[in-house]
């Protein structure tokens, strides 16, 4: 049966309406999936700031226990700078091209052209980063919850460290103890503590100290026992020129200092040190 001319436009209205109703509806789905995007860009972008804040907060309560702990390790003969990093070496190529030219170096040389701007980033990165106090190693400690009370040791910590006097090399080991009290270090915490105060100019008495301070400090506790055995180039390589000699120095506290016992102890373990 032919469908008249009156169902035909009947049949045309009810398709028309059909995609007209998609559309919208098309329409609506876009316009929410638009709204969903930026709902979700609001959201990233909201959870960014809550990080940066956190992160910004972490480094702020990090830094201000650095300089607590700092505050309470004698100082050595520094003060603090405003320069960057990047301006330190510059300021250090500089000075130290003009030691060169004053020594009659030819800097035009291939080979030592660079050795300016070498020992000054060598000096700031590396050597004496410890003057920074960002380059303070993060302490992982942690409650003492197993009651460990008898002493840590570590033995045969490198030491390497410039002596302040002649810019020539401290070379030696240490051997750090401690009786925890309420907390306990992580171990590779305490070599990082000995580098940290190594990497600057020095005096081997000063450097005893300050990793014994650090740690009693951190630790929480008074007994700490800190001793190191170095050889000293300004004594090798210059002066005397005495290569065999080694210089020792120790920081007894608490128990290693008022006990025999634990003295005797602590003082075997730095005799079977490297």
């Amino acid at each position: 049966m032919k469908k008249t001319d009156k169902q035909l436009a009947n049949q045309s209205v009810k398709i028309q309406s059909v995609k007209k109703s998609a559309k919208q509806e098309m329409k609506k789905n876009i316009k929410q999936n638009s709204e969903l995007k930026s709902l979700n860009a609001k959201m990233s972008n909201l959870k960014k700031d809550n990080n940066k804040s956190k992160l910004k907060s972490e480094k702020s309560t990090s830094k201000k226990m650095v300089e607590q702990i700092l505050n309470n390790v004698r100082p050595t003969p520094a003060f603090e700078t405003t320069h960057t990093n990047e301006e330190k070496i510059e300021k250090i190529t500089y000075h130290f091209t003009e030691i060169l030219k004053t020594l009659g170096m030819d800097l035009s040389n291939d080979s030592i052209q660079d050795t300016p701007k070498r020992i000054a980033k060598m000096y700031v990165n590396e050597i004496f980063s410890g003057l920074n106090p960002e380059s303070f190693p993060k302490m992982t400690v942690i409650d003492n919850e197993m009651q460990y009370d008898q002493m840590v040791v570590v033995q045969n910590i490198k030491v390497l460290s410039v002596c302040e006097h002649h810019f020539q090399t401290i070379d030696g080991h240490a051997t750090v103890a401690y009786i925890p009290n309420r907390k306990v270090l992580g171990l590779s915490k305490i070599n990082r503590v000995v580098q940290f105060f190594s990497r600057r100019p020095q005096v081997q008495e000063r450097l005893t100290k300050q990793i014994a301070d650090c740690l009693q400090y951190v630790l929480e506790t008074e007994h700490v026992a800190v001793h190191i055995t170095a050889k000293h180039y300004c004594v090798i390589a210059r002066g005397v020129q005495d290569e065999s000699s080694k210089t020792s120095t120790s920081d007894l506290r608490g128990h290693f200092k008022e006990k025999h016992e634990t003295r005797i102890e602590f003082l075997k373990h730095c005799r079977t040190q490297a």
